[in-house]
């Protein structure tokens, strides 16, 4: 029998196609009076469309989110929300602008509403992170935890097939390292489980038929369960170095989680087999070694790339990479501090060149 502890987070959540015409019921509810309304650049009209719909309660748009939370950004964020008398934050988008709103939230402590229009999952978590001087720091504080959430499939129906592939496997990156945590527990290894599953079968669908809102929804549903389990337990070595290689080599963050996925997994199956077995369950494969594997194949058979040279990672920073990953590592089931270090270099190799685990 395991022990564990389990700490529920409180979260509202509100799920359907269409679901965004609960928007103004959902501010009340937080009893907020001004909304700073965030987005990035490419989705500024998303935004201006709920900033629209919210009329005299939004304080304006911040349409400058961008990856990985610059330092800069988040003060010229914060700055307009005190200047625009906002109280509360919306923020619609990806990672990119739920991280913003959690940078805003740290120091004000106003309450986040989120709009997903892609599957980061960032949303259900407590965890923020901000890059300065080329180095991204994470943690973890309450005040970010967003209070409510609008999942619509209906507004993801415009996301692109290539990065909803890439946004999918992110979420499921979370699912994945939730089965082999320190702190897992029974609760979020079944919401791991059935995430997985839920994506794995979304993204072929959503491949063939984009507009698919039925395909869609599932991916939201599983990228909902997929984030709640990366809010209750602690993060991996597949974490660490998408952490790593994202905010210090500015790589884009779910092309990343997609390459890395596999390569962690398959250095970390040996010392987490049931974790393995719940991951190929999930996706449906059998076989040595198939979680890997199956992820490995997920990700290219829907398009996504599968190499870090192809996503502008240098062959020359791969070295400095493994430095910072092995510097200082976050725990994993299988060590990987400086004595793993060319183990480590290996990883990166294969995720760089696209190896297909064995």
């Amino acid at each position: 029998m395991k022990e564990f502890i389990y700490n529920g987070q409180l979260a509202r959540v509100v799920f359907g196609a269409g679901a965004l015409k609960h928007l103004e019921r959902e501010i009340e509810l937080l009893g907020a009076r001004k909304a700073l309304v965030l987005s990035t650049p490419e989705q500024q009209t998303q935004a201006q469309m709920v900033a629209d719909r919210l009329g005299a309660r939004a304080a304006g748009i911040f349409p400058k989110a961008v990856m990985h939370v610059p330092i800069e950004t988040a003060r010229e964020a914060r700055e307009a929300a005190y200047r625009l008398g906002a109280d509360c934050v919306v923020a619609i988008g990806g990672g990119s602008t739920t991280g913003l709103g959690k940078a805003i939230a740290l120091d004000s402590g106003m309450p986040i509403l989120v709009i997903p229009t892609t599957y980061a999952g960032s949303e259900m978590t407590s965890i923020y992170g901000i890059t300065e001087a080329g180095l991204k720091k994470t943690g973890k504080d309450p005040r970010v935890l967003p209070r409510t959430v609008i999942y619509d499939p209906e507004l993801t129906l415009t996301l692109p097939v290539a990065m909803s592939v890439t946004s999918g496997i992110n979420a499921i990156a979370h699912a994945a390292e939730g089965l082999y945590a320190q702190d897992s527990n029974p609760v979020m290894d079944l919401m791991a489980e059935e995430g997985i599953r839920a994506i794995a079968q979304a993204l072929p669908a959503i491949r063939q038929r984009p507009d698919d809102v039925a395909a869609r929804g599932d991916a939201l549903y599983g990228a909902w369960l997929c984030g709640t389990v990366l809010g209750n337990v602690g993060m991996a070595l597949h974490h660490k170095l998408c952490h790593t290689l994202g905010g210090s080599f500015n790589l884009p963050h779910a092309e990343v989680h997609t390459i890395v996925l596999p390569q962690a997994i398959a250095f970390n199956a040996e010392a987490a087999p049931q974790a393995m077995a719940r991951m190929a369950r999930a996706l449906g494969t059998t076989g040595h070694a198939s979680a890997a594997a199956g992820l490995f194949e997920l990700a290219r058979s829907s398009g996504a790339p599968v190499a870090l040279k192809d996503i502008g990672m240098q062959a020359a920073d791969l070295d400095h990479a493994a430095d910072l990953a092995v510097g200082n590592p976050y725990w994993n089931p299988r060590p990987f501090g400086p004595a793993q270090r060319s183990a480590i270099r290996q990883l990166l190799q294969r995720a760089y060149e696209g190896v297909r685990p064995d």
